[in-house]
């Protein structure tokens, strides 16, 4: 199993979340979103230590175990069907969670984050833990739904 880490989860194996540690150990890959490296940089910048912040990241991303995906035409593809059937039923959820939902889809990797909002979004393996119990990984979930033929998108 691949794992894509989401900004929450990022920032949770950096401060030794146990769970998070342990699902990154029995990974075959970790993938780490553009749109993740963005929020995190952003957020360093209104720290105080953003040159031991980004310093870490680029170490991290400097593994060779970890990927760093870009953004491309069938993520904007999916990005595209997730945010319309989103909207459709009514449970929005926050833009650069839609990108990073449409690349674990895009990539078959398992999404890690403490985000519940994750769970409206049909067809995504998610796998959730708990910030603040440093034991809890959930269950990974597939939300499953009827699926729209699929455009031609190039995966």
């Amino acid at each position: 199993m691949r794992v894509l880490l989401d900004t929450s989860a990022y920032s949770a194996l950096m401060r030794g979340h146990r769970g998070v540690a342990a699902m990154v150990r029995r990974a075959e890959g970790v993938l780490l979103s553009a749109v993740v490296v963005g929020e995190l940089l952003y957020g360093f910048r209104h720290g105080e230590r953003f040159e031991e912040n980004a310093a870490r990241l680029e170490a991290f991303l400097a593994n060779p175990f970890v990927t760093l995906l870009d953004v491309g035409f069938t993520t904007a593809s999916r990005f595209g069907r997730i945010a319309a059937s989103l909207r459709r039923k009514g449970e929005p959820i926050p833009t650069n969670d839609i990108w990073i939902a449409a690349q674990a889809m895009e990539t078959g990797a398992d999404l890690l984050s403490s985000d519940p909002h994750f769970g409206a979004v049909e067809g995504l393996a998610w796998i959730a833990f708990s910030p603040t119990e440093e034991d809890t990984v959930r269950e990974r979930t597939l939300n499953y739904y009827a699926a729209e033929p699929a455009e031609s998108e190039g995966a």
